[in-house]
């Protein structure tokens, strides 16, 4: 009989997701990408990016490359690139990011910090990009 090579399955670039229905509690540590969906109480630290979904509310404290939160979050958040707040996305806490983005509609309630993620520290060539966080109202 002749054997045949079997390919090892990885999961380097495997997402993790807390799907919608979903409450976890603890703290979460992850090398790979994360989405909530679901509900999440706890720290989180991710050699990834982390992305909050719409329906997703985190009660914690974020450590990420990058951060987009679409949904509700009640805590600090440190990323290592940047900081995405979409129109539906509500953020309760401080902020340090090398960049950080706020569509119209975006809420941040908190301090913001800019920081270099690189070795050079130079004020310069840190980025804000930052939308009016109110809607405009008709009429």
């Amino acid at each position: 009989m002749k054997k045949t090579k079997r390919k090892k399955f990885t999961s380097a670039g495997t997402s993790t997701l807390i799907s919608q229905g979903s409450q976890i509690e603890g703290k979460l540590n992850c090398d790979a990408d994360l989405r909530i969906d679901g509900k999440f109480n706890g720290s989180i630290e991710s050699q990834g990016n982390v992305t909050i979904g719409e329906s997703a509310i985190a009660r914690s404290n974020i450590t990420a490359k990058e951060v987009i939160i679409a949904g509700k979050v009640f805590g600090d958040i440190s990323a290592e690139g940047k900081l995405t707040i979409t129109p539906t996305g509500q953020m309760h806490g401080d902020v340090i990011a090398s960049s950080l983005i706020i569509m119209e509609g975006g809420v941040l309630n908190g301090a913001s910090h800019m920081e270099h993620s690189g070795t050079d520290h130079d004020s310069s060539k840190t980025t804000l990009e930052a939308f009016s966080i109110h809607r405009s109202e008709a009429g």
